[in-house]
């Protein structure tokens, strides 16, 4: 059932006047949670994300329970009161917020009884507390919304003009004149299948509510890779949402150990620790350089047979595993053989290094027919990774020098790619940069980079040369004409002054996404890749956005690398591999062929392409095709004079596609703070 709107928080001045330029923020009936970011004027670091919580009742009083750790005043005619972390106070009509003492004003102002309305016609819709909730309203909304605006869900040449105004020509079928115009193929995605001994080869887009079907062929939801007689769950992630998580897949509350590792703060983190299970264990690591996060996503899940490594890009919250363009990569290892152990590989020191500097607290853990091991980061070692299809690309936190600095971030990347050679149409070839947040950047940085992006060799030993990017990104109207409408920018969080730099608008290319039925869902997916048409030379799926913070900054003459965040990513090169299909979930005989990696030989290329790759007779038969699921088109599109970088600290007042204008509230999480 959707809530009832109880009322509003009118922002005030400091003469206590109603400031019109800030939006209110409904407040519906039961709980509330505001905080940093609730709305874009509220993104002071002494706000917690989840501040406080109100509980309003449709006697039109509200219970304010204080979450954050910074206290917060409550105004009630001529009582000033100070409340301080974890006291609770029950306001009325006309009482006065403080979220900072003497700063960030609202007013407490009830609607009158009949002037109740269900929270879809004012703001973003919420998540119930049970995933059927959760899932039914939105995908009923996205159904109604899609039809609206996609009269033809196969190859529709018409445009949409329900609810928004002024577009004379739809965001996907613009999409599809372009695919059209460069050879791609409207619905590509469709032809998208992959053998299950060939998965680890490329990666996977998730499943998006609204779409049409064969938009969500070969798509993954969680409680796809999550499964099994898991035994251990290492979730890394930024954001978790407890109260999504468990009943979106059931399973990992059957898991006997789980341990989360996490970047939440203050109030969430109190929140996770009065609902997690009593078998969690919730971790955040050292961050030691200011603004940094941990970000990574990934899962390791430990079986009686072997463990699966999970790399993508979705936080561990609804809208990330529903209504966005994401991606995922699996592969299942088996154990070594204890008494024979074979030696490490490029993808095992990575992997071990990464989870080495996590610092997690190490507990014990007993596997049927194995015995008892101490979870740590040597535990990992265990597994054989001989066959891996992928490299692992990470940053951590620090001032890396020495050969340290060749282990992380873009100059992990630059290092690896030095060691390829590639074909010789990659020389001087394009590159392009997709993420969903951009950093404060400079012209010095890009350079340094794109240099580490350039790297490798031709067949011949020769650098391939240096490759012009370009930054696809959505545009306003994308945004505002998306599955979401504006929430979507909630998810783009980059603000003017980083997004109007004039250095950068020779980068700007367009999100266009028909061949993947993905032009409306917006990408908090990150990619880099170098590309040639539709073939790529290789191609990085990771969870680093491009900022200095989360691949790193040369530093004194280019002796240190300073990295602020936790990052990780696969990176997808044209070499090879064993394609043994073992699986942890299946009781299957892996294959005893062993191809390996002879990255040096040229009888073990591969040719990384696209969806919308036609293919080349004239191409060596004997040279294996991968491909890959990039959700966007190659090559971009750049920017017109007409089209507008999303910043999300800006003011849209045209109408999205369910009326709103933005800013606008938006909840993030089930039951908690947004």
């Amino acid at each position: 059932m959707p809530r009832l709107l109880i009322g509003y928080l009118v922002p005030l001045n400091d003469k206590l006047e109603e400031d019109t330029s800030i939006p209110n923020i409904p407040l519906n009936q039961g709980p509330n949670y505001i905080g940093r970011h609730t709305t874009a004027s509220l993104s002071d670091k002494r706000l917690s994300r989840k501040h406080l919580t109100l509980t309003a009742s449709p006697d039109a009083s509200a219970v304010l329970a204080v979450e954050g750790t910074n206290p917060i005043v409550v105004k009630s005619e001529n009582t000033r009161k100070k409340l301080f972390s974890k006291d609770n106070a029950t306001i009325h009509h006309g009482d006065v917020i403080e979220l900072i003492p003497g700063h960030y004003l609202f007013k407490y102002k009830t609607l009158s009884g009949n002037e109740n309305v269900d929270e879809h016609g004012v703001h973003n819709h919420k998540r119930g507390s049970n995933d059927r909730g959760k899932g039914a309203e939105v995908e009923e909304l996205s159904r109604k919304r899609s039809r609206q605006l996609v009269p033809q869900e196969k190859g529709s040449n018409t445009s949409f003009k329900a609810e928004v105004e002024g577009s004379s020509l739809g965001v996907e079928n613009r999409g599809n004149l372009q695919s059209k115009r460069d050879g791609g193929q409207v619905e590509a995605i469709q032809h998208f299948r992959v053998p299950n001994d060939k998965l680890p080869q490329t990666f996977r887009l998730l499943n998006v509510q609204g779409l049409p079907q064969w938009a969500n062929t070969s798509c993954v939801s969680i409680g796809d890779v999550i499964q099994g007689d898991i035994v251990v769950a290492m979730l890394s992630n930024y954001m978790v949402d407890i109260d999504w998580l468990i009943p979106a897949c059931p399973k990992i509350a059957k898991v006997p150990h789980v341990l989360v590792i996490h970047g939440e703060g203050d109030g969430t983190l109190d929140y996770m620790k009065r609902k997690k299970p009593a078998n969690w264990i919730l971790h955040k690591p050292p961050l030691p350089i200011s603004f940094g996060t941990h970000h990574s996503k990934a899962m390791l899940l430990v079986y009686p047979r072997g463990v699966r490594i999970i790399v993508h890009t979705a936080n561990l919250i609804f809208v990330d595993w529903n209504n966005k363009s994401q991606g995922l990569w699996v592969q299942d290892f088996p154990w070594k053989d204890q008494n024979n152990p074979s030696k490490g590989c490029g993808f095992e020191n990575d992997l071990i290094d990464y989870l080495s500097a996590l610092k997690w607290p190490e507990f014990s853990v007993n596997f049927p027919n194995l015995g008892s091991f101490k979870i740590n980061p040597s535990f990992f070692k265990k597994f054989d990774y001989s066959n891996a299809a992928v490299r692992l690309i990470a940053s951590v936190p620090g001032y890396h020098t020495g050969t340290n600095m060749k282990k992380w971030g873009h100059m992990k990347l630059r290092t690896i790619l030095q060691e390829c050679t590639f074909d010789k149409e990659f020389r001087k070839s394009p590159l392009a940069y997709q993420f969903s947040s951009l950093g404060s950047l400079d012209e010095k940085w890009m350079a340094e980079f794109a240099s580490s992006m350039s790297s490798g060799l031709s067949d011949d030993r020769t650098p391939l040369g240096p490759g012009e990017p370009l930054i696809i990104w959505p545009t306003v109207e994308d945004v505002r004409c998306s599955l979401e409408g504006y929430a979507a920018g909630n998810a783009v969080p980059s603000p003017l002054k980083n997004v109007e730099k004039d250095f950068l608008r020779k980068y700007w290319a367009r999100w266009m996404a028909s061949h993947t039925g993905r032009c409306r869902a917006m990408p908090h997916i990150k990619t880099y890749t170098r590309y040639n048409g539709q073939k790529l030379a290789w191609f990085l799926l990771t969870s680093a956005n491009l900022s200095k913070a989360a691949w790193g900054a040369l530093q004194k003459n280019n002796s240190q690398l300073m990295i602020r965040s936790y990052e990780l990513g696969v990176l997808f090169l044209p070499f090879k591999t064993c394609s043994s299909g073992f699986s942890c979930t299946s009781n299957g005989v892996p294959s005893e062929d062993k191809l390996g990696r002879p990255e040096s030989s040229e009888a073990s290329r591969t040719t990384l392409v696209t969806l919308n790759w036609h293919g080349n007779r004239n191409s060596d038969s004997s040279s294996e095709v991968i491909k890959l699921p990039v959700p966007y088109e190659l090559p971009p599109q750049p920017y017109t004079t007409e089209d507008v970088p999303w910043s999300w600290d800006r003011r849209y007042n045209k109408k999205d596609v369910y009326g709103q204008v933005w800013p606008r509230h938006v909840q993030l999480y089930a039951t908690q703070g947004s």
